[in-house]
């Protein structure tokens, strides 16, 4: 369908990365051939498209659309198509599906990716396609499903290239050879074990092509190796991947026992997750909401505005406190939504950059002071900056009143202080505590700003200007 191949021309191209996408009127084409029951055209289709293409065609079209596609279609498609669609999609999409057909697609895949289509499944649904596959992959399914929710474990393959630490090169490279039907469909590794099948080093593959073919393997290892435990949580994994610059990385057991690899792709997956995890969970919502049931959805983003709620409620008790200092200078009213909205829009600057770090491990307990007091100073200054502008706008607005220019200025500086110790501060005591700074933060912060800016603004009314 989409055969245009890549520009190599860099800036002179005038190609888009929507050239490479399927298009809608594809997607319209599909759907109507779907509906006339039109089976060679939709064969051709989607023999012509891509995995990534697939999962995209099965994400735009209609439930009714999606559910005769897989029905009819199923057997003609990849089943790396199914490790490409969102995780709430692929759960509604398997479970349409009969076990066997299901138990089919999991086989033909390897470990880490089977095990990822089966583990949102229903636990009732996982059994029954289990009890379909063959004995070697329903024992790694079943391993897989023993370790925490986000580890090592669940996200490792188990398909893994390991090699006595006595062999040479040339042994090595006839045995990869020789095996390369057994072999993983991608590694970038070598794990050289004892006896114990204990890691003892890795050799990379490009190491392992140059040297001589009597060169022992022990030799070539580089001893500087990361073994993950199998119950590492796979944020940690994520950040030795980070941080060591590695594209794969040996799993072991309880013993320190290899038991699998994880590799780069897999990572880069955890952190895209992650990335958008906490993005939605900044805003109170969660991953897969575009695809989940409206009551479902509802459900999950009522809790999140009630809490809303109650935090406004907070913000409003507050300016009850100066009810009378609003009946008498009505532009007070006007003014307050200002002081908020600045003091909550700041404080979101600094929440953003302590989040980030947090996550990505820049920030600990060695410098959250200083990161607290740097975003306070920030804070701080476009607090005197905004000051001087708010405070001389409202003086010629309200009939050259300084004392209602100074009034606002002063609140204007205190909230965009105070969001910038909050915005930093308020994740990393979340953080500390063993909460997720991405779930509540936001909530806290915006509670802190308006109770603060509006306490400071209609406190310094109440003194300067009734």
């Amino acid at each position: 369908m989409n055969d245009h191949p890549p520009d190599t021309h860099g800036a002179e191209s005038d190609s888009s990365v929507d050239e490479f996408l399927i298009t809608d009127e594809e997607i319209r084409e599909i759907t109507t051939a779907v509906r006339a029951q039109d089976s060679d055209t939709v064969h051709g289709f989607l023999e012509d498209l891509s995995g990534a293409d697939t999962a995209e065609l099965l994400s735009k079209v209609s439930d009714e659309d999606r559910d005769e596609l897989l029905f009819m279609y199923g057997d003609a498609l990849d089943p790396l198509v199914f490790t490409e669609l969102d995780p709430e999609l692929r759960r509604k999409a398997l479970s349409s599906m009969p076990p066997a057909v299901v138990a089919g697609i999991l086989s033909a895949l390897e470990s880490d990716d089977a095990l990822d289509l089966i583990i949102n499944l229903d636990e009732t649904l996982q059994q029954e396609i289990i009890r379909k596959l063959s004995v070697k992959r329903r024992l790694a399914v079943e391993e897989g499903l023993s370790f925490p929710e986000d580890s090592a474990g669940r996200l490792m393959q188990r398909e893994v290239v390991a090699i006595p630490q006595f062999w040479t090169a040339g042994k090595t490279i006839d045995y990869l050879r020789n095996a390369a039907a057994d072999l993983p469909e991608d590694f970038f590794d070598i794990f050289v074990v004892d006896p114990s099948y204990h890691v003892t080093g890795q050799i990379p593959l490009n190491k392992l092509v140059r040297a001589d073919r009597s060169a022992l393997m022990d030799s070539l290892k580089l001893e500087d190796i990361h073994p993950i435990p199998a119950t590492m949580d796979q944020e940690e994994v994520a950040h030795i991947f980070r941080r060591e610059d590695a594209a794969s990385a040996p799993v072991v057991d309880r013993d320190g026992r290899l038991i699998g690899v994880i590799t780069i792709d897999d990572v880069i997956d955890v952190i895209d997750e992650e990335a958008q995890e906490d993005i939605l969970r900044l805003a109170g919502v969660e991953h897969g909401d575009l695809y989940r049931a409206v009551w479902a959805t509802t459900g999950t983003r009522f809790r999140w505005l009630f809490l809303n709620l109650l935090t406004a409620i907070m913000a409003s008790v507050v300016i009850s406190f100066f009810d009378a200092t609003l009946e008498q200078i009505v532009a007070l009213a006007i003014l307050m939504p200002i002081v908020a909205s600045m003091g909550g829009n700041a404080g979101t600057q600094a929440l953003t950059v302590a989040v980030r770090a947090l996550a990505t491990r820049e920030l600990s307990g060695a410098n959250a002071w200083r990161i607290i007091w740097k975003e306070g100073l920030v804070g701080m200054l476009n607090g005197l900056a905004f000051a001087l502008i708010a405070g001389v706008v409202t003086a010629l607005w309200f009939d050259n009143n300084m004392v209602l220019g100074a009034v606002i200025a002063s609140a204007m500086a205190v909230n965009l202080f105070a969001a910038g110790i909050f915005g930093a501060g308020i994740p990393i005591f979340l953080d500390r505590i063993g909460s997720d700074p991405a779930i509540s933060s936001t909530v806290f912060l915006t509670t802190v700003t308006d109770v603060i800016g509006f306490f400071a603004f209609l406190g310094l009314a109440t003194i300067f200007l009734v």
